[in-house]
Order: C-alpha cells, then sequence, then structure tokens
C-alpha cells in the first residue's frame, strides 16, 4: 500500500469520525430541547394545579364566610335601624351611653366584615341603577335625580369578594321624573305662546 493510498484511507477515516460526531452532537442537542419542552410542560402543569388549589381553597373559605355573614346581615341591619331612630339630641346619660354602644358594637362589625372581604353596596342618591349590585323594590318621583336612577336605599347590599350576597333595595326615580321638569317649562311656554300669539324663541325687544 503506497503513502498515497494510506493518506487517503486517514482522511475517509477522519470524515467518518466527524460526522458520526456532528450526528451525535446533534443527536444530543434534540434531545436537549426535547427534555426543556418536558421540563416547560410539567413546570406549566404545577403551576396551573398550584392556581387550581388555591382557588378550590378561596372557593371553600368564601362558602363558609358567606354562610356566616349572610347569618349576620340581619344583626347588622337591626343596629343600623336602631341608630338611625335614635334621637339627635340626648340629655340622659345613661340612654346616650346606651347608644353609643350601639354605634361602637355596629362600627366593630362592620371592620370585621371589611378584614373578612364583605364590603357594603351603598350608591348614592342618583347613581346609575345597576341589576347586577341593586334590586329596585319601588318607583318614586324625583325632579332632581334621572328617570330609572337611585333614589334612595332600602336596605345595604353586601359583597363578598366580588360577589353579591345581597343586592341593595333601593327606590329608583319614575321614568318620567327626569324629564317632568323640563316639559312643566315648555308646556308653559307653549301656552304663554298661544295665549299672546308670540314666540317665545323669539326676543321682541330686539
Amino acid at each position: 500500500m503506497t503513502d498515497e493510498n494510506l493518506e487517503e484511507g486517514g482522511a475517509d477515516l477522519e470524515q467518518d469520525a466527524t460526522e458520526i460526531l456532528l450526528a451525535e452532537l446533534e443527536a444530543l442537542k434534540n434531545e436537549n430541547v426535547a427534555l426543556k419542552e418536558q421540563a416547560l410542560r410539567y413546570a406549566a402543569e404545577v403551576e396551573n394545579v398550584k392556581r387550581r388549589t388555591e382557588r378550590e381553597m378561596n372557593d371553600a373559605r368564601a362558602f363558609a364566610i358567606q354562610r356566616f355573614s349572610r347569618d349576620l346581615l340581619g344583626v347588622a341591619d337591626i343596629l343600623s335601624r336602631a341608630l338611625q331612630s335614635a334621637p339627635k339630641d340626648i340629655e340622659d346619660a345613661a340612654f346616650k351611653n346606651f347608644v353609643l354602644g350601639i354605634d361602637m358594637t355596629e362600627k366593630e362589625l362592620s371592620q370585621a366584615f371589611e378584614k373578612n372581604g364583605v364590603k357594603k353596596v351603598n350608591p348614592l342618591r342618583g347613581d346609575k341603577f345597576d341589576p347586577n349590585l341593586h334590586q329596585a323594590v319601588m318607583e318614586v318621583p324625583a325632579e332632581d335625580v334621572t328617570g330609572g336612577a337611585v333614589v334612595n336605599v332600602m336596605q345595604t347590599g353586601y359583597e363578598l369578594f366580588g360577589r353579591i350576597i345581597r343586592p341593595a333595595m333601593v327606590a329608583t326615580a319614575a321614568k318620567t321624573s327626569a324629564n317632568s321638569a323640563a316639559a312643566s317649562a315648555a308646556t308653559s311656554a307653549y301656552a304663554h305662546e298661544f295665549d299672546t300669539g308670540e314666540d317665545p324663541a323669539v326676543d321682541t325687544k330686539a
């Protein structure tokens, strides 16, 4: 075998070894990518299980608090009505202390509600009626409030972690109330026009 043949054989062996190494390297790269993808899937699954477990625990906690809170809403209503019916100027010291005790109890109960995620739903006069938060029990005429808006609150509502456990019972403005003043003014203007023959929109003094 000549030197030339030996060199060609060595080159072929070197090329074969290089190709084998490159193939093994490519295989290792593919395996590494597959392992990374698998690790990411496992991590995502663990995160999903963690979130689902937390959500289920929060739901269970909220359900337990919700039942307990509903039982206390009646107490909160009684305390609120007692304070509203108490006279403003109290001269008798004993009665004044009694009312003060009711006020402190009502505030303590409200703070306990707040700490546990129970919040009041107490819309203001003129607020837009929201069927998700409010329950309309009656309509009343109101010149200063848009028709359909809240006029006053008959009973405070409550929500727990964004879920309504009792809607606020409200009285809403009659839907004709908002325009009644304007309609009355317009009627008077046209009555003046027919009586005098003048167009109220025209300034006759100009």
